[in-house]
């Protein structure tokens, strides 16, 4: 008989959001009359923006012509494509990222997961907790790990705690580890980190050898123009640093799918001979192999994201998820909950009330107010009586949403 993938096993009670699809489905068979408003997956709910479908309309026009149809592309993205994100999303911040740095690939969750392909086994991991599930589940099945301990925190995994006590900043690792796990604006708190914060990882990664890896699928929501939106916006980052991005929050492309990643040239690695090796050439290798690119419309809508149409589209969404994320804030804080995030971020991250557990009001707020969150534990034990809300939603649901829940 076929042997199969052990590591799999070692999985805690399946992937966070299945468990609450699961929860959800059994509360929506025994209640079927009831109005649920989704505020937990972190899924957007308006139009993709005019720009975006205008081109790949014209996209699909072109695919229908003997000299605009298009096969397959380069596995890395279009040239036009990486060009503009190279000059829009870092070298107008004073980012030295050059286009061919940058690979478009169709979710920054599907590479923070294959980055793993290029990377060692005996690497020492460390990832923040709470922490978004992906990061520890991929080192999981990839046997990076060991077994999970009662409070479902993974042997082999390094993890920083993120809460009220030091303000959602992770504390620098006393000892070196290899690999580092960090997304600003957090998910799922919502918290940010400064240029300060992020030079002393840079410090640290540079010092030690180490590799960070930064998720910055939520910089679009950032407010605050002294906050940095990239890893790179760091002196000495491309000496010791991966960034992922997306476009499916800033400009709905969740069920479009495009994204990429920040390979820089003469970021190194230690094979296991100890020569020095470019991660540049292995990523590179790694999507030809593995990977036959995302589709030419595709890209073309995300080229429109930064025409002058678009970027105005763009803005204005991610201007009214923010609005639904204060609304979010001002109305929790009223009922005398105890709020964090929201601000730079679009989710919410809530104190659970004295005597009830993530979980527990989890069900409290799905059976009472027929409203579905994340429970924090779901992110990491440091999550456990917390929860978060997200700010995707049509701004009527979020309202009502807030009403429910002031009126429980």
């Amino acid at each position: 008989m076929v042997q199969v993938n052990d590591n799999y096993l070692k999985l805690k009670a399946g992937y966070l959001f299945p468990e609450i699809g699961r929860r959800v489905k059994l509360f929506g068979a025994a209640n079927p009359e009831a109005a649920l408003i989704r505020l937990g997956i972190g899924d957007v709910t308006e139009p993709l923006p005019l720009a975006c479908r205008e081109a790949m309309k014209s996209a699909i026009d072109e695919m229908g012509t003997a000299d605009g149809f298009h096969g397959y592309g380069p596995e890395q993205g279009y040239a036009w494509l990486r060009e503009a994100i190279a000059h829009n999303d870092f070298q107008a911040r004073g980012c030295e990222i050059s286009a061919d740095e940058i690979f478009v690939s169709d979710g920054s969750k599907c590479d923070s997961s294959n980055i793993l392909d290029i990377l060692g086994e005996g690497n020492r991991i460390a990832v923040t907790d709470p922490v978004y599930p992906v990061y520890v589940d991929s080192n999981v099945m990839a046997g990076r790990t060991g077994d999970a301990g009662d409070e479902g925190r993974y042997a082999g995994l390094h993890y920083l705690a993120i809460d009220a006590d030091n303000g959602f900043a992770a504390e620098i690792p006393s000892e070196p580890v290899d690999l580092i796990y960090l997304c600003f604006p957090n998910n799922p708190t919502g918290a940010v980190a400064s240029k300060a914060q992020l030079k002393a990882w840079v410090d640290y990664a540079r010092s030690n050898g180490s590799l960070i890896l930064f998720d910055a699928a939520y910089e679009a929501f950032i407010r605050d123009p002294e906050l940095p939106h990239s890893i790179f916006e760091i002196e000495g980052a491309r000496e010791c640093a991966i960034e992922f991005r997306s476009f499916s929050k800033n400009a709905g492309f969740t069920g479009t799918r495009c994204a990429l990643t920040v390979v820089p040239k003469g970021l190194k690695g230690k094979a296991a001979n100890g020569d020095e090796v470019e991660l540049w050439g292995l990523w590179n290798r790694r999507q030809s192999t593995k990977f036959n690119g995302v589709s030419y419309i595709v890209q073309r809508g995300a080229e429109a994201v930064y025409s002058e149409a678009g970027k105005k589209e763009v803005q204005t969404l991610v201007n009214f998820y923010m609005e639904n994320a204060a609304i979010i804030r001002r109305d929790l804080s009223a009922t005398g909950l105890t709020i964090y995030g929201g601000e730079h971020a679009p989710y919410v991250w809530i104190k659970t009330p004295a005597g009830m557990d993530s979980w527990g009001f989890f069900d409290h707020l799905l059976n009472k107010a027929h409203v579905v969150g994340t429970p924090g534990s779901g992110f990491g034990a440091a999550g456990e009586g917390y929860f978060r809300l997200s700010a995707f939603n049509s701004r009527s649901n979020v309202n009502e949403a807030m009403n429910r829940i002031a009126a429980l």
